[in-house]
C-alpha cells in the first residue's frame, strides 16, 4: 500500500484524510473514491480506483484505531515510524497535521462500531423509461422504472447500485416505502 501512497500527491492524499475524519465523525456519509480518482487521474496521475480504495481503507482503520486508543499525535506517528517504516514521508506529515488539526474530534463510540457492518444511504435518483423495440420484437412498449442508489459502504467509499423494476414491482416498492413511513410515523 506505501507505493501506492506514494504515487497520491500531497494535497490529494491531504483531501482523502480530511474526508475519512469527517466521515468517521459522522459528518459526511462517505468518501467519494471514484470522484477522486478521476481528479487525481486528470492530473497525470496513474492510479486506479481500486488501489485508491485500498489506501482509503487503510487511512481509515488508522484514524480509527488511533481514535478508539486516545492516541495523541507524537504516539500516532511513532506507532507509524515503527510499524510502517515504508510509509512516504509526505504521508507521514499529511497524517500528523490531520490528527493533529482533526484527531481530537474523532470518537469511535459502541453504537458507530456495530453500525460499521452496514452500509449508509446517501442519495436515491429514478427514471422512467419505454422501451420501444428491440432485435426480436418490433413493438415493445413496456414501461420500467430505473433506481440508482448511492450508498456508503462501512469504510465510508461511496458506490452506486443501479436496477430496473417493471410498472408491477415499482408499485410493490413503492407500497413497501409507504409502510415504512406509516411505521415510523408511530415512533
Amino acid at each position: 500500500a506505501a507505493d501506492k501512497i506514494n504515487l497520491i500527491p500531497q494535497d490529494f492524499f491531504a483531501e482523502l484524510c480530511e474526508q475519512i475524519i469527517q466521515h468517521l465523525n459522522n459528518k459526511i456519509p462517505g468518501v467519494n473514491i471514484a470522484e477522486l480518482c478521476q481528479r487525481i487521474q486528470t492530473s497525470g496521475i496513474e492510479i486506479n480506483v481500486g488501489d485508491l480504495a485500498k489506501v482509503a481503507n487503510i487511512v481509515s482503520f488508522l484514524f480509527s484505531t488511533a481514535a478508539r486508543n486516545n492516541l495523541s499525535t507524537e504516539e500516532l506517528v511513532t506507532a507509524l515510524g515503527t510499524a510502517v517504516s515504508a510509509l512516504p514521508k509526505h504521508a507521514v506529515q499529511v497524517i500528523r497535521h490531520v490528527w493533529n488539526e482533526q484527531g481530537k474530534s474523532v470518537t469511535v463510540s459502541e453504537d458507530a462500531r456495530n453500525m460499521a457492518t452496514v452500509g449508509q444511504f446517501v442519495d436515491i435518483k429514478w427514471k422512467l423509461g419505454v422501451a420501444m423495440s428491440s432485435d426480436i420484437c418490433r413493438s415493445l412498449k413496456y414501461p420500467y422504472v430505473t433506481v440508482t442508489l448511492r450508498v456508503a459502504d462501512p469504510s465510508g467509499q461511496v458506490t452506486d447500485k443501479s436496477f430496473e423494476m417493471t410498472i408491477p414491482q415499482f408499485k410493490n416498492f413503492f407500497r413497501q416505502f409507504k409502510e415504512m413511513a406509516a411505521v415510523l410515523e408511530t415512533v
